[in-house]
């Protein structure tokens, strides 16, 4: 019976389900075949898929998926973590990558093992002040594009319902599926939805939580929303580059950028990309 090998990665926790078409070269994906080995119970569980192919003048190619099959947008940890593969796997004779994914190029840097840097393109989309009805209560957010559409909302300025007192929330209690998915679906990011940051700023550096579309589920890091996040405590005149933050699960990431103003160049983001294990699995068991 036939077996497919992938392997299984994590970028600052974000976790992914890798596959080579070197090792996998029949490897057709489905949504179907997504949605379940991405499920935490009967699958492999991961937040995505990424499969890495080799590209004519790039060091490789990247797709990525989110768990439920859906697809198109840039994946920040999953591009470092693409970047790790790719030099694990021969790709990359030195420290600096080039590789395509969606129609873009994109670039990237082994900084030292375990730890890479990924380059970003421009921000785009930048609404400094929105005020979006959730919760039973208007609430002051932010928005910026960084290859994905994200929403940046401060915990502590959203009140708990029910209190006779204002009352506002912490970060480590807040209800981020809840009020998360509230705004991930508003009409104000119709059709396509949105991703959705809580975040707190402390000593200098920005605590961050994610709802992350397509996964529909909050996630232990989003690269994409670490990196609009920042931009946004930037902007507001908050914090300046290097900004580093504080992920669900601990892990640090480092956004830096250089900026006139608002004209922001050389935007990056580096943080924690490791192989966690290696696997097979039968292939009729999703395909």
């Amino acid at each position: 019976m036939k077996k497919v090998s992938f392997v299984k990665m994590s970028g600052a926790g974000n976790d992914f389900i890798l596959f080579d078409k070197k090792t996998a070269p029949e490897l057709a994906l489905t949504s179907e075949a997504i949605l379940k080995m991405c499920s935490r119970r009967t699958g492999i569980g991961a937040d995505g898929v990424l499969v890495i192919d080799d590209a004519e003048g790039y060091n490789f190619s990247m797709e990525y998926y989110n768990s439920d099959g859906s697809t198109g947008t840039l994946c920040g940890n999953g591009a470092r973590c693409a970047l790790r593969y790719a030099d694990f796997s021969g790709r990359i004779p030195s420290q600096r990558a080039r590789f395509v994914s969606n129609g873009e190029t994109y670039s990237g840097e082994i900084l030292r093992p375990d730890y890479v840097k990924f380059n970003f393109g421009l921000p785009k989309d930048y609404r400094p002040e929105m005020s979006l009805m959730a919760s039973g209560q208007h609430i002051k957010a932010s928005y910026i594009n960084t290859g994905s559409p994200h929403v940046v909302v401060k915990a502590e300025a959203v009140l708990k319902p029910g209190s006779s007192k204002e009352v506002y929330w912490d970060l480590n209690e807040f209800p981020v599926f809840d009020l998360g998915r509230q705004i991930r679906y508003l009409n104000d990011f119709a059709p396509a939805g949105t991703n959705v940051n809580f975040i707190k700023i402390s000593e200098g550096k920005v605590f961050i939580r994610t709802y992350e579309r397509g996964v529909e589920d909050e996630t232990w890091a989003c690269g994409t929303g670490s990196v609009a996040s920042a931009l946004v405590c930037y902007f507001k005149g908050e914090l300046k580059s290097p900004i580093t933050l504080i992920t669900k699960g601990g892990d640090e990431l480092k956004v830096e950028f250089k900026a006139d103003g608002e004209n922001i160049r050389d935007l990056s983001l580096s943080g924690p990309a490791v192989i966690t294990f290696t696997g097979e699995f039968y292939k009729n068991l999703y395909f």
